[in-house]
This record gives structure tokens, sequence and C-alpha cells, in this order.
């Protein structure tokens, strides 16, 4: 069983940076994909950012393309989002996410197709 740990979340005004961690438990598997979601109340889960780990491509969703990097560390087992140029409506609980490794699943992220979830960091954006 993988379980992963976020962390980094917080509060920032209108065009600040956050950086997000997601830890995973074990070294001795990896994942083939990891993803970050977000999700506000009484919205459904929805894919920010993924990475797959077989080539390190990523997907980005439209509303943070070129704001949002995501990255990995194969040797700390963690991924990061790098967030800049933040926005009240990026405001959410951030979830770490992962599955084991299919490129097309990967690379076009819904929350059905994730096995591991962390707990959430809350990100809160002020205008």
């Amino acid at each position: 069983q993988l379980q992963l740990a976020e962390s980094g979340g917080g509060s920032v005004q209108t065009g600040g940076s956050l950086r997000l961690s997601c830890a995973a438990s074990t070294v001795t598997y990896r994942p083939g994909c990891m993803a970050w979601f977000r999700q506000i109340p009484g919205k459904e889960r929805e894919a920010v950012a993924s990475i797959y780990s077989g080539t390190m491509m990523t997907y980005y969703a439209d509303s943070v393309q070129g704001r949002f990097t995501i990255s990995q560390d194969n040797d700390k087992n963690t991924i990061s989002l790098q967030m800049a140029t933040l926005k009240p409506e990026d405001t959410a609980m951030y979830y770490c996410a992962a599955r084991d490794g299919n490129r097309d699943n990967c690379l076009n992220p819904t929350a059905a197709r994730f096995t591991y979830w962390g707990q959430g960091t809350q990100v809160t954006v002020s205008p």
C-alpha cells in the first residue's frame, strides 16, 4: 500500500507563489504516474498536473499552464508543484495522487483513474 503525504500549502496574496511537495512512503514501489488534483467544496476534483515517470512527460490543465510546474525527484520519491502568479481561483484543497504507469491515462488524468491519494493540503489565495 502506497501512502502519500502532501506539504507546503498555505495562504498567499494574488500574484504570490507556493511550492507543494508530496512524499511517497516507500522506495520499493515507484508509481509510474503521479499527479496533483484540486477540489473546492461542491465541485468535482479536477486534475491540475501530472507526470509520467517513464519519459517525464507532463500534463497541465489549461487554467494553470505557464504558471505551475510539476517535477519529480526519483531519488527522494517525491513530486513537487511549483505554483506562481497565483490567483484567487486557485484556492482549493490540493491532493497528490499516484497510479501505475499507463501513459495515456497519466497524461489524460481524471480522479477515477488514480489509485492512491494523499490527505490534501489547503491553498488559499486572497485578492
